[in-house]
């Protein structure tokens, strides 16, 4: 799994990729923290937002500049819709070990995933699972919904990409070499990927155009999928420009895929 992202790991481009901050506050009451062991001596800190027992949870991988303490002021947008929601951190993130590679970035999502799954501890414990990416988390999230299918009920993306490449070159970062293997990989786990699949994107997403998230949308071998753009919006602004067009976007995916 490493050696796929080696280029990147061992390039330049990775500080350009993830900027780490360690800050990580307390949960608010009703909320909880769940360290999730990932590698030796190494935990990844994710912070659980309940809404409803009986509800579905999401398992949310968040932007390269965030923290999961940084959702403690949108998790009640889930809230109020009776979605519960589960944000994970990367590592040297907020409370989480170690320093973040593209390689574990991927591996992680899915040690992340598979512990929770079998160790959430909460009580009835999950039987429905949603797995949400946002700009960089979209690679994790589209990694959890091609690799287990059967144990995950819909994939949704917000600002996210497909071609590493496209979004090099639109930002102007310096390349690491030949990504075409990565490229065709991504394309061809897209294309394998039949959960249903909803798309958010900013009209005026200036770090991840618009063109970016249809391109992903394209690439899904989902049959039903769907793009959902936010007029106005731009990369960091997209759950406030709209927030009622957005939640309801995901309020309604769910309802129909549970």
């Amino acid at each position: 799994m490493s050696e796929r992202y080696e280029l990147i790991d061992k390039s330049l481009l990775l500080s350009y990729l993830f900027y780490p901050r360690r800050q990580h506050s307390k949960p608010r009451e009703g909320d909880f923290d769940l360290s999730v062991p990932v590698d030796s001596g190494i935990d990844i800190v994710c912070r659980a937002y309940p809404a409803a027992a009986d509800g579905p949870w999401i398992l949310y991988f968040h932007g390269n500049g965030e923290v999961v303490s940084d959702y403690d002021g949108i998790a009640p947008l889930y809230k109020n819709r009776q979605l519960n929601l589960l944000v994970a951190d990367y590592r040297g993130y907020g409370a989480s070990g170690g320093t973040p590679t593209f390689g574990d970035l991927v591996a992680d999502a899915r040690k992340i995933f598979m512990h929770l799954a079998a160790n959430f501890p909460t009580e009835p414990k999950p039987d429905q699972w949603f797995v949400m990416g946002r700009s960089l988390g979209s690679i994790s999230a589209l990694e959890l919904a091609a690799a287990y299918p059967a144990l995950i009920k819909g994939l949704i993306i917000e600002s996210g990409f497909i071609s590493v490449a496209d979004l090099i070159r639109h930002l102007g970062l310096p390349s690491p070499g030949d990504l075409g293997d990565l490229e065709k990989y991504y394309c061809e786990m897209a294309a394998k990927i039949n959960l249903s699949a909803l798309v958010i994107h900013g009209e005026r997403d200036r770090l991840v155009p618009l063109r970016l998230g249809r391109n992903l949308l394209e690439a899904l071998g989902a049959k039903e999928k769907e793009l959902v753009t936010i007029p106005l919006a731009d990369h960091n602004d997209i759950m406030f420009t709209d927030s009622q067009k957005y939640m309801s976007a995901v309020e309604e995916f769910i309802g129909r895929n549970r």
